[in-house]
């Protein structure tokens, strides 16, 4: 069996041990962290060694791990790096910028402090004494034509004007943060770069062959995932559990929230464990009276007294009832839920932004009873509201972040158990008609899509199907008919909200192009010349359209138009969610 020497090791213990002569090989890919990774990493770095703004704050018997080096020793003695490149890189980067901004500081802190960075940076002699002349890295990446502007960077400290390499536009990056902190923290400039030297650590693998430490390489990228904020909550959660001796219980009670979230959750940014954990932050922020529309990062929220709310018994219970309520949701569990919520709840997933999820998980957690259950016509009356109000609100307040303002505060309303009714945000009628009339329904608008699932599916005679299945929007009228004919007076008709409908993708791939009377069949199902049946539409309307109309005409789509505008207006009022005349 190959031999590997683990040991994890503070940046000041690896990088200035003399064994400690790393080579970039070869092979390897050129460096490509921009500024987005080195601002995770300053901001990381910073929160831990200055808690909350305060350098007082800080715990140092407290260790902030950056993740593992998978290396082995050459022929030539040097530490070729197999996996970690990225990091290493940056990390000397950064030491590099700190060391010359002590250059002319006299004061004992700082003098001890550059003194250790060099040994860091470059090669020393039996003494400690850094040799400059040495760096105690080094590239050979044939395929990175600015590896040179590196090395005379570790050097010099310098960047030339005409230097736009990563590493040039990083060692920039991180110079502007320092002298942000300096000017900032003047008295304590010193501390930050002793505590990333004594307290950040990393883990050295170090394989005795390069085919071991290839297959390490193999086994981290093609298995495992960059450290998400989840993984540190689990580091936090374990540390929790393993000092009152239950660590078995919630590492098997850890494997069941990711197995579920890992099923129905599917996030555009993060793991899904960031997304049950973002949805439970919000109903912790609503408890804590938070209003404000500007919403930390995840990690940010979470670390907030050491991780305070990770070491709430209550908190990995709330986790696991919560988790267990959305699974429920996208599973549409008729155990759980009646056909009315069911209903609600499938609308919901074709919001036109995910707000709802977090709304939805503050009023569930709250309001549940001893059997994690919700009273069902109260949920309804939530749910309808919460419909309206989103729908609406996307009309005259279309900016991504727009709902923050409303739903932060209704989220409170929700915990100190007040009515929720929008009260401050109550549309006036006639404005809200107006806007919808000149808004535009282009497919790739999300409330587009939003309004047609509502106006399906808010019929309690329409088929719910499964979440899966996937809809198009389907113009009645036709384009290609309009291209051809002509007959549409007003060109703008053929993209009224009118004119559309959702309608299954693969239908809508056949019939798109025909006249309706053509379209007829499609959308009822038929038998093709080999006897084979083609199911027709599950939307209710379009088939009761096939059934009683031999045409659908301009005035159809201004007299449809005008019908589902009148009866959101409607919706709206039974919601009460318009201002009194």
């Amino acid at each position: 069996m190959s031999k590997l020497n683990v040991d994890q090791k503070t940046i000041m213990l690896l990088f200035s041990d003399k064994k400690s002569d790393f080579l970039i090989p070869d092979y390897q890919r050129p460096y490509a962290w921009e500024e987005g990774q080195c601002q995770t990493l300053w901001d990381d770095i910073f929160s831990f060694a200055f808690p909350d703004n305060n350098y007082e704050n800080f715990n140092k018997d407290e260790e902030y791990f950056l993740g593992s080096i998978v290396t082995f020793e050459n022929e030539n003695n040097k530490k070729e790096v197999i996996d970690g490149q990225q990091r290493l890189t940056t990390l000397m980067l950064l030491l590099r910028a700190f060391y010359s901004k002590f250059g002319n500081m006299q004061d004992n802190n700082s003098k001890n402090t550059r003194e250790r960075i060099a040994q860091c940076l470059w090669k020393t002699d039996e003494f400690g004494e850094a040799d400059l002349s040495k760096l105690k890295i080094d590239s050979e990446v044939a395929t990175d034509n600015d590896k040179d502007e590196f090395l005379e960077i570790l050097r010099t400290g310098i960047i030339a004007k005409d230097q736009k390499s990563n590493y040039a536009k990083n060692y920039i990056f991180f110079q502007q943060k320092i002298d942000e902190f300096l000017s900032e923290f003047p008295s304590y400039f010193a501390y930050l770069p002793a505590r990333i030297l004594q307290n950040c650590i990393l883990l050295p693998i170090e394989a005795e062959s390069q085919d071991t430490a290839l297959r390490i390489f193999s086994t981290l990228n093609d298995r495992g995932l960059p450290l998400s904020d989840a993984d540190i909550f689990k580091a936090q959660f374990y540390k929790h559990f393993g000092a009152k001796n239950q660590k078995d219980i919630f590492i098997e009670k850890w494997k069941e929230l990711e197995e579920k979230s890992s099923k129905i959750f599917k996030p555009l940014n993060g793991t899904p464990m960031d997304e049950l954990f973002t949805r439970y932050m919000y109903f912790v922020r609503a408890k804590q009276g938070i209003k404000s529309s500007t919403t930390e990062a995840l990690r940010k929220f979470y670390e907030k007294g050491k991780y305070a709310i990770l070491k709430q018994d209550e908190t990995l219970t709330n986790l696991k009832i919560l988790v267990d309520f959305w699974n429920d949701v996208y599973t549409q569990n008729s155990e759980r839920f009646s056909p009315p919520i069911l209903r609600k709840l499938f609308i919901l997933n074709y919001a036109p932004n995910g707000m709802w999820t977090y709304f939805l998980s503050v009023y569930f957690l709250h309001n549940k009873n001893e059997k994690e259950q919700l009273d069902e016509s109260k949920l309804e009356i939530f749910l309808n509201k919460t419909i309206a109000f989103v729908w609406g609100y996307a009309f005259t307040n279309p900016g991504v972040n727009a709902l923050r303002t409303p739903v932060y505060a209704e989220m409170i309303k929700v915990v100190t158990n007040k009515e929720v009714n929008f009260e401050e945000h109550k549309f006036e009628e006639n404005s809200l008609k107006t806007a919808i009339s000149n808004f535009e329904f282009k497919n790739g608008r999300p409330i587009t899509r939003s309004i047609l699932t509502w106006w399906a599916f808010n019929n309690d005679n329409q088929f719910i199907p499964t979440l899966n299945t996937n809809f198009d929007i389907e113009h009645i009228f036709a384009r290609k008919r309009q291209e051809n004919d002509r007959t549409l007076t007003n060109a703008k008709n053929l993209e009224a909200i009118g004119n559309k409908v959702l309608l299954e993708d693969k239908i809508n791939i056949r019939a798109a192009d025909y006249r309706f009377n053509d379209k007829v069949k499609y959308y009822e199902g038929f038998n093709n010349d080999k006897g084979q049946h083609k199911a027709g539409t599950i939307i209710s309307e379009l088939v009761s359209l096939a059934k009683s109309n031999t045409d659908f005409t301009e005035q159809d789509i201004t007299n449809r138009t005008e019908e589902i505008t009148n009866e959101f207006i409607i919706f709206l009022n039974q919601n009460h969610l318009t201002k009194e005349s």
